[in-house]
Formats: structure tokens, sequence, C-alpha cells
């Protein structure tokens, strides 16, 4: 681990190089590790559960925060929310945000380029928040280009990038290109895993 704990910013928005890479198990393992509270902006699919409702699950007596926006279904936010007859507005997120003293995990929905609204991308409610990203990586065929395609885009609007976690199988060879090339320090390596419970997610950030 490149980067010690008490280094990291008070709060962070995880997002990852695209949708289930693992961005609310890492999401959970940050919330544990800082002690910090949890918030989900824009939820977007409740069945089975949410994700605010599994980081509650794997990381007992954290605090959730009530998303801004929670819609049933399970498909790009700015589709959700049309088919309930919604159009998301960055000035409603942004006044739900939580107003706590702790630490604070914010996880989005998908890719940094998932549209919200029409003209609104989840890089610009990122960019609005002004809080470092933590890149969440999984290793599969063309996850180097959609790493580094996820990185410059938060460079290119000046967003700052707190460091990777890599999920999945280990693959030395494109895990270092993505660290070599990105000079970014990577905060943790999360191995697969059969089932993720509490009891996992304390195994794995045990050593954190």
């Amino acid at each position: 681990m490149n980067i010690l704990l008490h280094d990291l910013p008070p709060t962070l928005f995880v997002t990852g190089i695209g949708t289930d890479v693992g961005k609310t198990v890492a999401a959970a393992l940050l919330t544990r590790a800082l002690r910090a509270d949890y918030w989900k902006p824009v939820q977007a699919g409740t069945a089975p559960a949410t994700d605010g409702g599994t980081v509650a699950a794997l990381v007992p007596g954290a605090v959730c925060h009530p998303e801004a926006y929670r819609l049933a279904l399970p498909a790009s936010p700015h589709a959700a929310a049309a088919a309930e007859g919604l159009t998301l507005t960055l000035e409603h997120i942004l006044a739900a945000r939580p107003r706590t003293t702790n630490r604070l995990i914010i996880e989005g929905a998908g890719g940094v380029l998932v549209p919200l609204a029409p003209g609104l991308l989840l890089v610009d409610l990122i960019a609005a928040l002004n809080v470092p990203v933590v890149v969440v990586s999984r290793n599969y065929l063309g996850s180097i280009n959609h790493t580094l395609l996820t990185v410059e885009a938060l460079r290119a609007r000046h967003i700052p990038i707190a460091g990777l976690i890599f999920n999945g199988p280990p693959t030395p060879a494109t895990e270092g290109f993505i660290e070599q090339h990105t000079n970014l320090p990577v905060l943790l390596r999360i191995p697969e895993m059969e089932e993720v419970t509490a009891e996992q997610v304390e195994v794995v950030g045990g050593g954190w």
C-alpha cells in the first residue's frame, strides 16, 4: 500500500471504470477503515437492495445518509428518473449533501460519464462536490483502457484523484501498467470473494 489512511482527505468520492466493478465493496471498505459516514447521492435500482443498504449490512454501525434520489429502475440514472417522470438536478443533489462533521464516503453510479440528466453527467456532480476521487478498477480484458480513460476524464476537468483500488483476481501486468502510467497510489487490492459479507470485509480491510 502506497498511502496511509491518515493521509487521505476527510471526504472521498468513489467512482468506477464502469458498472459492476466493485464500487460498493470498495466504499464499504473505506467506510469501515476510516470510520466514515456513507452517502450515495443517486440510487438507480432498489431490488434486491440499495447500495446504501448493502454498505449498512457490510459495515455494522456505519451511518448511511439518505439518497438525494432513490429510483426503482436499475438503469442509467437519467433513464431511471425519466421512467418516474423526474429530471435529476444538480441543485437538489447538492442540497441533500449530508451535513456531518465525520469523514464521508460518497459513492457514484456507474462510470464518470454516466448521464444523470440532459446536459448533466456524473463527472459534473463530482466537480460540483469538489472532493477527491478514488477510482475502482476491476481486472478484466479492456480494463487498462477503461481505467486510463476514466483518469484522463477526471484530470481534464482538474478533479483531484486520491488513488486507485484494484478489485478481483490479481493481474500484475495490468495493475503495474496502470499504476506506472497514471502515477497514482494504489490504496487497496481487493481479492475475489465468493460471497461478500461483513466478516469478509473485516478480513480484507483488517490490515488497512
